[in-house]
């Protein structure tokens, strides 16, 4: 007998009553027998493994932001003001850290210095995992394909092949936009059909990648029409959404266009 993984989201709504093992048990036989509950795909080693590159990546990302909104927040507690971007921004604390002539207390100096090399730290090793997900974007046919799709790079390619082995057992391309979470919620009832914002469901980092390469798109086709450059079709679509409501929904339009 083969092993099947299900979703549990959908294996709750065939829980009776209150949760125990028995009642859990009776849902995922229940759950088994409807075929229109797709089995969860099992990804290999190998993607596990590319899947942890990204997720450790991503952690350290989140630590690097973090320590520097402390440093810039203890700058402007003494009135130091910090510019935008953490390369101008780190730069000038830099500066600031080893001016004695400077606002900064000496006695919060040291504890600056430590968060600082902290960052470095983070940066550097935030390069290897880098130069790691390079060096399997080089050896994969399917992430080299991948980002010849425009605002697709090398964080969206090795995640997107991460996350999927085979994209055949979607329906459609509409289908997998939509297992990104990136197509409207609906509320229809009847002849009544209401369609809200983007459902925000699936795999969050995967969206959080695609919506940036979206923006991309969206900033190349705004500076080439800019400069009077000829546009291709994806290029002069994201305008004609842009122009007809605000950047954020263009965005997501766009990412839903890649995805598919």
């Amino acid at each position: 007998m083969d092993v099947l993984l299900l979703p549990p989201a959908y294996i709750r709504a065939y829980v009776r009553r209150n949760k125990t093992d028995a009642a859990d048990a009776a849902a995922l036989l229940e759950a088994a027998r409807n075929s229109d509950i797709k089995p969860v795909r099992v990804k290999t080693v190998e993607q596990q493994a590319l899947q942890g590159l990204h997720r450790t990546r991503s952690l350290w990302m989140g630590q690097r932001t973090q320590q520097i909104n402390a440093m810039r927040g203890f700058c402007r507690e003494f009135g130091l003001h910090i510019p935008v971007g953490a390369k101008k921004g780190l730069t000038q604390m830099a500066g600031l850290i080893g001016d004695v002539e400077s606002a900064l207390p000496q006695m919060l100096r040291p504890a600056m210095n430590l968060l600082l090399d902290q960052v470095r730290q983070i940066e550097a090793r935030i390069e290897e995992i880098t130069a790691q997900l390079k060096e399997v974007a080089r050896h994969s046919a399917g992430c080299k394909l991948l980002m010849t799709v425009p605002g697709i790079g090398l964080m969206t390619g090795t995640g997107m092949t991460a996350a999927f082995a085979d994209v055949m057992h979607m329906q459609s391309s509409r289908h997998f936009a939509s297992w990104f979470g990136i197509t409207p919620k609906e509320n229809s009832s009847g002849k009544s059909r209401r369609l809200g914002r983007i459902s925000k469901q699936g795999d969050t980092y995967l969206r959080m990648l695609l919506v940036h390469g979206a923006r991309s798109v969206l900033r190349a086709a705004v500076v080439a029409q800019a400069a009077g450059k000829k546009l291709d079709a994806l290029h002069e679509w994201a305008l004609q959404v842009l122009a007809r409501t605000n950047h954020n929904k263009a965005a997501c339009a766009v990412a839903n266009k890649l995805a598919r």
